[in-house]
């Protein structure tokens, strides 16, 4: 990991109770952060074809390094998430919508914590 970003992890539970590994990714205190009200939220290929989380980092620390807050989760039944991947994809609109709820909050809290 550089140390010109920081990478935490948490666990976000979706709407039917499915625990999915999240990585957020942060740009480090000497990156001049673009936007503290935006992240984006990276998506994995479907997890039947062998999608993860890790496919992701070199994209998300690439953004961290360039100041954008970035998110990468494992979906539903891929490493430490918990659950099975679904044959049609339904159930993964949920972990996409879990994390992006997730990661809102998030950037609302941060704001409010900065307003004081």
């Amino acid at each position: 990991m550089s140390s010109d970003f920081t990478l935490e992890s948490f666990t976000v539970e979706t709407s039917d109770c499915v625990k999915l590994r999240t990585r957020l990714f942060k740009p480090g205190p000497n990156i001049n952060i673009k936007d503290e009200n935006f992240a984006v939220v990276l998506v994995h290929p479907y997890s039947v074809l062998g999608g993860s989380q890790g496919l992701l980092k070199g994209i998300a620390s690439g953004l961290a390094l360039n100041g954008y807050t970035a998110v990468t989760f494992d979906m539903r039944g891929v490493g430490k998430s918990t659950g099975r991947a679904s044959l049609t994809g339904f159930a993964e609109v949920k972990d996409v919508v879990s994390v992006s709820n997730w990661v809102l909050l998030l950037l609302v809290l941060l704001l409010i914590r900065s307003k004081k």
